[in-house]
């Protein structure tokens, strides 16, 4: 997990080289990873800087491919949303980085004075539910909500939503992240209040029952959710669609849930910081990952959905339509944020001294 210290700060880099890729843009090949290698904190250097939550194997050949169209080369810096934000903050006014790429809406919302506004280019073509009218929240992908279950550890148990993961046999097999630093968790804990609501109440009840159930264990990282159910750590997660579509692309022995008590979909987005010292480059990069050929790949290729009215959706998965979707109210989510915050914090508080 990336720290950040004092005095000579040092943050943990994943450098991402450029090269040409042979054929059509579609054939490429992700390769070994990168691995992580170590700069300061005030590097100063003629790269791109991008901070993001988004997986290595989602991100690599993305950038990849702009670094290929654009000769611009790109430093990626990884590491979980809130600590991203932090890092935003306190560098404001001298930013080390020039774009955000991740984080879900409501998330961010709350931080939109870090960003600057931009329109891209291809805002026409964005569906009408995911314009950008901030003006500095460009959508990117759209999120589902979802459960990752681990179909060896699974055995003859079913879980087909919420409910089911509080059954006796999965105490202490569930995996979920600290809704403070995780967006996907954040995304989590308002699908919980929305989906296991009683009449005119929250779904508290059930947020304070899984609680428990966790058995004390509150994950750090989106990551550590969806990594630890591939391997075996947990029986089930709650976790975002691509997460849990990759992981099968990559043979692990996962399958998605849709909780049948409703699943909310939430955009993520990709932001220009304010003040970014590389702002053209930023620019270029924000117009590439909004345009047709990046969304295509992403939904063709990368598990994730569009937020573009031309590009086509993935036979992989299942259309929308066919889903227990639910339709929450942005604004009354935005404005309940921190109090839900502050109390799952005080559920968590009690729960892990029981």
């Amino acid at each position: 997990m990336l720290t950040k210290g004092m005095g000579d700060k040092m943050r943990e880099w994943i450098k991402v080289i450029s090269f040409l890729i042979a054929g059509s843009f579609f054939l490429y090949v992700i390769g070994s990873l990168i691995p992580y290698h170590v700069n300061t904190k005030e590097n100063d250097n003629d790269k791109l800087v991008i901070y993001t939550q988004h997986p290595v194997e989602f991100v690599t050949p993305i950038v990849r491919e702009f670094e290929a169209r654009t000769d611009i080369e790109v430093e990626v810096v990884r590491a979980g949303s809130g600590q991203l934000l932090d890092w935003i903050e306190e560098d404001r006014e001298n930013p080390k980085a020039d774009i955000l790429w991740g984080g879900s809406y409501y998330t961010i919302k709350p931080h939109a004075e870090l960003f600057a506004a931009y329109q891209t280019e291809n805002e026409p073509y964005v569906r009408s539910e995911f314009k950008n009218t901030e003006g500095n929240l460009i959508r990117f992908t759209d999120v589902p909500s979802v459960i990752m279950v681990n179909t060896d550890l699974l055995g003859n148990e079913t879980i087909e939503g919420y409910e089911d993961l509080l059954k006796p046999e999965f105490y202490g097999k569930i995996a979920f992240a600290d809704p403070n630093i995780s967006s996907s968790s954040l995304e989590q804990l308002i699908n919980m209040l929305y989906a296991c609501r009683d009449e005119d109440e929250w779904g508290w009840k059930y947020v304070e029952a899984l609680c428990r159930q966790l058995d004390g264990k509150l994950l750090t990282s989106s990551s550590a959710v969806y990594n630890g159910v591939a391997n075996g750590e947990f029986v089930a997660g709650l976790t975002f669609e691509e997460a849990v579509a990759g992981s099968m692309d990559d043979g692990k022995h996962v399958a998605i849930v849709y909780m049948k008590e409703g699943v909310i979909s939430t955009p993520d987005g990709v932001y220009l910081i304010q003040n970014a010292p590389h702002r053209d480059e930023a620019v270029e990069f924000l117009n590439f990952v909004t345009g047709y050929d990046a969304q295509y790949m992403i939904t063709a290729q990368l598990n994730r959905r569009s937020v573009r009215v031309d590009v086509p959706a993935t036979d992989k998965l299942p259309a929308k339509d066919t889903l227990p979707m639910l339709q929450p109210d942005s604004a009354e989510i935005e404005s309940h944020r921190n109090e839900w915050l502050a109390q799952f914090n005080q559920i968590w508080k009690e729960c892990a001294h029981e």
